[in-house]
């Protein structure tokens, strides 16, 4: 049976989870402030580092569900989603708009799957 690891638990809610070879985890913009482009690329830079703490990385990406809170975004969040993903590492997608998020100045949140290295 494959071990559950939890990474930064609070009472809600754990940062990251392995289990059996897939790391799952959900990721905001570091500030409300900002445009679309900069929320994107502040999350992404989070979650690149938090993929690596937790033994995967951006071309291990299995899945990503992408919400927006205006579908007005969504090819100023693409510009920067692809130049974020290596290429030919594009993983299976939905983008969902939400009529809000937890704090009123987000405008994007993103919950992903990747492979664990040693399970690639």
């Amino acid at each position: 049976m494959s071990k559950i690891t939890r990474h930064t638990i609070t009472t809600r809610a754990s940062d990251m989870v392995a289990y059996n070879g897939v790391l799952r985890l959900v990721d905001i913009p570091p500030t409300e402030d900002g445009d679309i482009t900069s929320q994107t690329q502040g999350l992404l830079d989070d979650l690149e580092q938090m993929l690596e703490e937790g033994g995967s990385s951006k071309a291990h990406l299995l899945m990503a569900t992408i919400y927006l809170t205006d579908m007005a975004d969504y090819d100023a969040f693409n510009a920067v989603w692809d130049a974020w993903l290596p290429e030919g590492h594009a993983p299976v997608r939905a983008c969902i708009q939400v009529a809000g998020l937890a704090l009123p100045g987000w405008k994007v949140e993103i919950a992903v799957e990747a492979a664990l290295k040693e399970s690639s």
